[in-house]
């Protein structure tokens, strides 16, 4: 039972070192389920493929209306054109009941933390106090759910649940930038990384706050669904099909100086008509009259990206573009004309920053662009694509 109870622990991320000591009558009810469910695993599984995915959000004793809202769009909103084929979605309650919401509004919620128990995905839209320890009947029951194989995912704050339970020992997360130094310090044993948009760890996955939200539930889709389903989803939204989760969760500087977005802003403007052509960074920094290193440091601080990743988004959007709308070009024209210089070479860079290929991507677009590129002069046009 010692190597049943270790692998136990070691799937829960419970260890020696973990924040609270508990009773050995805890550890062995735990050991017991462990041993139930692990004899149960493969009937549970079978009977999960024919069905649709379980989705629950777990609500602290207040509601944050739009971490929830994000949640409930992506997985809850009913999709007709999906079929059955589709999320179910419900809520679960640490105290159910009529809770405030963020925005006052009273909001009734009628189950409670036992509509975990047979959740596939638990999502955890933000928790409202950062800096308290979570209740104990919600620590047990999102290591229970995780014991069972739930995937869990929170947004923004919800993070402290996650931690708390110790499901991200000795790994990474992520949440908004704001929190990351409080949290950080009441949880020494994860590694939190303010740079990214989400992390996901298989079982556990963690976004930063507001909008990245959004993207690590898109990410989700695409997992689950495919890549097709989450580029509609994610239309819909209006956002980008896919931001990879190691994006920058801000930029230092996203309003640009006057006189920064004269030099910068005419480097933009000759790169952006001239996509197909290589731009060495020595020749742009010469351009701009700044030096290598604060060219590299200033086009990043305005951008958002390096140079050259900047460039390859810009092909990107133009490829994207003409995809949905020029419909008498051929795919191998449309490399040429976005920059690409190659059908294979868009088709690879396409498979990597947007998990489809191009034939596929026009064939789910044919309305609108979820690149939309608006009339801008100068640095302006240079603004990072953020949602």
């Amino acid at each position: 039972m010692s190597v049943l109870a270790a692998a136990f622990r070691r799937k829960c991320g419970i260890c020696a070192s973990s924040r609270e000591h508990r009773p050995l009558m805890y550890h062995a009810m735990e050991i017991r389920t462990f041993v139930r469910i692990a004899k149960g695993a493969s009937m549970d599984a079978a009977s999960r493929k024919n069905s649709s995915p379980n989705v629950v959000c777990l609500i602290s004793n207040e509601l944050l209306a739009f971490e929830f809202g994000i949640a409930y769009e992506v997985f809850g909103l009913p999709r007709p054109d999906f079929g059955n084929d589709w999320y179910r979605f419900g809520c679960g309650a640490v105290r159910p009941g009529t809770i405030r919401s963020s925005g006052g509004l009273p909001v009734y919620v009628q189950h409670g933390l036992e509509s975990l128990d047979d959740a596939d995905l638990i999502v955890i839209p933000g928790w409202p106090d950062v800096d308290s320890p979570v209740e104990r009947c919600v620590v047990e029951a999102v290591r229970r759910a995780h014991l069972r194989g739930a995937r869990i995912a929170s947004l923004c704050s919800g993070v402290v649940v996650l931690a708390e339970a110790g499901l991200l020992d000795h790994g990474s997360a992520t949440t908004h930038w704001r929190f990351i130094d409080n949290i950080a310090r009441r949880f020494p044993l994860v590694t939190f990384d303010p740079n990214v948009l989400y992390v996901d760890r298989g079982a556990v996955l963690t976004s930063a706050g507001s909008a990245a939200g959004i993207d690590l539930c898109i990410h989700i889709v695409r997992q689950d669904f495919g890549v097709e389903r989450a580029n509609i989803v994610a239309r819909g939204l209006i956002m980008p099909p896919h931001r990879e989760g190691g994006q920058s969760q801000l930029i230092s500087q996203p309003v640009p100086r006057a006189y920064e977005a004269t030099r910068i802003g005419a480097v933009v403007e000759r790169m952006r008509q001239n996509l197909g052509a290589n731009h060495p960074v020595e020749e742009l920094a010469q351009l701009a009259g700044m030096s290598l290193r604060t060219f590299q440091r200033r086009f990043e601080e305005l951008t958002g990206f390096p140079p050259g990743a900047w460039l390859m988004r810009e092909r990107l959007r133009l490829a994207c573009d003409l995809l949905e709308h020029a419909t008498e070009h051929g795919l191998e024209e449309i490399a040429s004309l976005s920059g690409f210089g190659s059908l294979p070479t868009m088709r690879h860079h396409f498979r990597k920053a947007l998990k489809t290929s191009p034939r596929s991507y026009r064939r789910v677009f044919q309305q609108a662009s979820p690149f939309p590129v608006a009339p801008a002069k100068g640095a302006a046009r240079a603004t990072r694509l953020q949602a």
